[in-house]
C-alpha cells in the first residue's frame, strides 16, 4: 500500500515537472545544504542592505542636524556694515544763520490826543533828527491850554491881593493895632496864594509841551519802515503802548545789528571783537565784514544757545533790516568730525554711535553733535576718525555685543537680527 502510494505520487509529479524531494534518490542531502547555504546568504544580504540603508538614514540625520545647527548659528548673527569718520572738509569755518536789526528801532507814538491833520513821511523815507513825520489836529487840548492860561490870570490876581493884604497887616502889626494871629493868618494866605500861581503855572507849561507833541517829529536820523496812519484817524495818547498801534516805526540802518544763536558747543569759542563774514542768497558773490560786539555770557536753557550781537556796517544802504543771512564764524574746534546721519543712535540717555571694536564686540559711545548738514553730522566729541562706525544699526544693539562686519553691498539683504554674545 505504501509502495503503490509512494509510485502513484512520483507519478503525479513527474506529471507536473516537480522534481519529488522526499524520494530517495542519489545527493539528495546535498542539494538540501546548498539550498540552506543560499538562503542564509540572502537574509544575510538583506541584512546587510538593511544596515546600510539604516547607517545612511542616521548619517543623513546626522549631517541635516549639522546643517540646521549652522544655518541657525548664522542667522542668529548680526551683520553690520562699518564706515569712519571724516575731518570737515570746511575748515575751520562756522556758518550760522543770523536776522538782521537796525541799530536803533523805535515805534513812534502820539503824546497828544486828536486826529491826524496831515503826514509827511511816507515808508522807506530817510529822515534825520527833527524832521516832521506827521501833524495832529487837537482842538480839546488847545481849549484845555487857554483855560489853563485863564485860571493862571485868575490865581496871580488872587496873589496879588494876598501879598498888599499882607503887607498892610504887617505895618498894623508895627503898631500893634491888629493881633499876631491876624498878621499869621495873612501871611498864609498870601503863601498859599503863591503855591496857587506856581501850580497853575506848571499846568500851563504842561500843556504847552503837549501843543508841541501835536508836531510828530522823528527822534533820529534813519529810515521809515512803517507808517500806521492816515489823515483823519483818531489819534490817542500813546495808543495803549500797542506796537500795531504805532503811529511810524523808525529804524536806523547804519550800522545794523545781526542777532545769531550760538550752539552750546560752540559758546566757548566766540568772543567779543571776533571778526566775522556775512553773505546773502541773493546778493551773490558779495561778502560783508562785521565784528562780534557782544554775547548773552549765559546759555538759553530752552534752545542750548548763546545769543551773539555783531555790529555790522551798512553805509551804502543795501543790506536791509529784518533781512536774513549766513554768518561765518571763526572756529577752532581741533576735534571736528562728520559722520553719516544713520550712524547716529538717538536714545534716552542721549545720541550713541555703535563703533565695533578689535574684537568684534559693540561698544556704544556717547557723543556730542554739532551741526547738521542734512546728510551728514558734525560730531565734536566721543569717537575718533579711527573708529569703525556702525551703519544703520538695529535698534536691538546692545553695548558689548557681538557683531560680523562685511562689505556694505555683501550686507544688504543680511539677516538683522538681535546679537548674541
Amino acid at each position: 500500500m505504501s509502495e503503490e502510494h509512494h509510485s502513484s505520487q512520483g507519478e503525479r509529479h513527474a506529471s507536473l515537472g516537480i522534481r519529488d524531494l522526499h524520494l530517495h534518490e542519489p545527493g539528495h542531502g546535498t542539494n538540501r545544504a546548498l539550498i540552506l547555504r543560499r538562503a542564509w546568504m540572502v537574509v544575510v544580504l538583506v541584512a546587510i542592505l538593511l544596515g546600510l540603508g539604516a547607517a545612511r538614514a542616521v548619517v543623513n540625520k546626522i549631517n541635516q542636524g549639522r546643517n540646521l545647527a549652522g544655518v541657525t548659528a548664522e542667522q542668529m548673527k548680526t551683520y553690520v556694515s562699518v564706515t569712519s569718520a571724516t575731518r570737515s572738509d570746511k575748515g575751520q569755518q562756522l556758518v550760522l544763520p543770523g536776522t538782521l536789526q537796525g541799530f536803533v528801532e523805535a515805534p513812534i507814538y502820539a503824546r497828544s490826543s486828536g486826529y491826524v491833520l496831515r503826514w509827511h513821511r511816507d515808508i522807506g523815507t530817510r529822515v534825520s533828527q527833527g524832521d516832521l513825520l506827521a501833524e495832529i489836529d487837537a482842538p480839546e487840548l488847545d481849549q484845555q491850554l487857554d483855560q489853563a492860561v485863564a485860571a493862571r490870570a485868575q490865581t496871580s490876581s488872587s496873589l496879588e491881593l494876598a501879598k498888599s493884604s499882607f503887607e498892610r497887616w504887617q505895618g498894623l502889626r508895627e503898631r500893634d493895632a491888629v493881633s499876631q494871629q491876624e498878621l499869621e493868618e495873612r501871611r498864609s494866605a498870601y503863601t498859599q496864594a503863591q503855591a496857587n500861581l506856581a501850580a497853575a503855572d506848571a499846568n500851563v507849561r504842561r500843556l504847552h509841551e503837549l501843543e508841541l507833541f501835536k508836531r510828530v517829529v522823528a527822534p533820529f536820523a534813519g529810515v521809515v519802515i512803517r507808517r500806521n496812519v492816515n489823515v483823519g484817524d483818531l489819534i490817542d495818547a500813546g495808543n495803549s503802548g500797542s506796537t500795531s498801534r504805532a503811529l511810524f516805526v523808525l529804524a536806523q540802518t547804519d550800522p545794523l545789528r545781526v542777532y545769531v544763536y550760538v550752539p552750546q558747543s560752540y559758546s566757548q569759542q566766540i568772543k567779543a571783537g571776533d571778526e566775522v563774514t556775512l553773505s546773502q542768497t541773493e546778493l551773490p558773490g558779495q561778502e560783508f565784514h562785521g565784528t562780534v560786539a557782544r554775547t548773552a555770557g549765559a546759555i538759553d536753557i530752552a534752545t542750548r544757545t548763546m545769543q551773539v550781537e555783531i555790529s555790522l556796517p551798512n553805509r551804502d544802504g543795501k543790506l536791509l533790516p529784518g533781512a536774513y543771512a549766513q554768518v561765518e564764524f571763526p572756529s577752532t574746534i581741533p576735534n571736528s568730525l562728520i559722520v553719516p546721519t544713520n550712524t547716529v543712535m538717538f536714545r534716552g540717555e542721549g545720541p550713541r554711535i555703535a563703533v565695533v571694536g578689535d574684537d568684534g564686540r559693540v561698544a556704544l559711545r556717547a557723543v556730542t553733535i554739532g551741526r547738521d548738514f542734512g546728510r551728514t553730522l558734525e560730531i565734536v566729541g566721543g569717537i575718533t576718525e579711527h573708529d569703525k562706525l556702525v551703519l544703520n544699526p538695529p535698534d536691538s544693539l546692545a553695548d558689548g555685543d557681538a557683531v560680523s562686519v562685511v562689505p556694505s553691498s555683501e550686507g544688504e539683504g543680511r539677516p538683522v537680527a538681535s546679537a548674541k554674545s
